[in-house]
């Protein structure tokens, strides 16, 4: 018998562990379906549910599982190396992600600061890019994200798409940032009209607008310094 034939005959499609994933999010999962996940599959005796609720009675649950090494994981019937190591890069990643801490993030406390992190991607771009960086209570980049590409226009930048990034990020300011494929940062009458929309928008919403910036060759321009902000 097929071990995803077994899977399916075994588990109605609402209690497999990828459907229900997709349906309720990872936090539904039992620590045994997750790693079912990563297994993918089982054996010609059991279900991969079943490979996975052993592997975890064996180790006593995630704590000693999480420092287990290839041999030990391998050892158990059903898991081979290439099972194995996929669960144990899953544990490297959580490993590497409880251990990121906020001081290796990038802190914006000038306006200078912010154009240095952009500058070398953006000043030789060909079309106008439209960038936000979304900032935590402590001013430091939480994310950098493209908004938009081509000619700015008060339009086309809209607000919606610049705040709903930063509900996402949960992001307590943005600062905005945009090209000038010329070189010149100089502003244009389109950009001041942008960056009061945006700052107005981000009033309302309690997300500050602390900044927009216009990067040029290897100069820029802060609209807030330039007192449109």
């Amino acid at each position: 018998m097929q071990t995803d034939t077994l899977l399916i005959k075994d588990f109605p499609q609402d209690e497999r562990p990828r459907e229900r994933f997709v349906l309720n999010g990872p936090q539904s999962l039992s620590n045994h379906e997750l790693i079912a996940i990563l297994l993918r599959t089982g054996t010609k005796d059991e279900s991969v549910l079943q490979l996975a609720n052993r592997l975890l009675t064996h180790f006593e649950g995630l704590r000693l599982l999480k420092d287990a090494s290839l041999d030990e994981i391998t050892a158990i019937k059903g898991i081979g190396s290439a099972k194995a190591i996929q669960l144990l890069a899953a544990v490297e990643i959580g490993r590497r992600i409880s251990n990121l801490t906020y001081d290796d993030r990038y802190t914006i406390r000038s306006p200078e600061d912010g154009a240095n992190y952009v500058m070398h991607d953006m000043r030789f771009l060909s079309q106008e890019h439209f960038v936000c960086l979304y900032l935590n209570t402590k001013n430091q980049v939480l994310h950098k994200q493209t908004i938009f590409i081509g000619s700015l226009n008060a339009s086309i930048v809209h607000p919606r798409e610049v705040f709903k990034e930063a509900f996402r990020r949960s992001a307590a300011s943005v600062i905005c940032i945009h090209n000038h494929p010329s070189g010149d940062p100089t502003p244009s009458r389109e950009d001041i009209e942008v960056t009061k929309r945006l700052a107005e928008s981000g009033k309302i919403i309690g997300i500050d607008v602390l900044d927009h910036l216009i990067i040029g060759e290897n100069k820029f321009v802060s609209l807030k310094e330039k007192g449109y902000l």
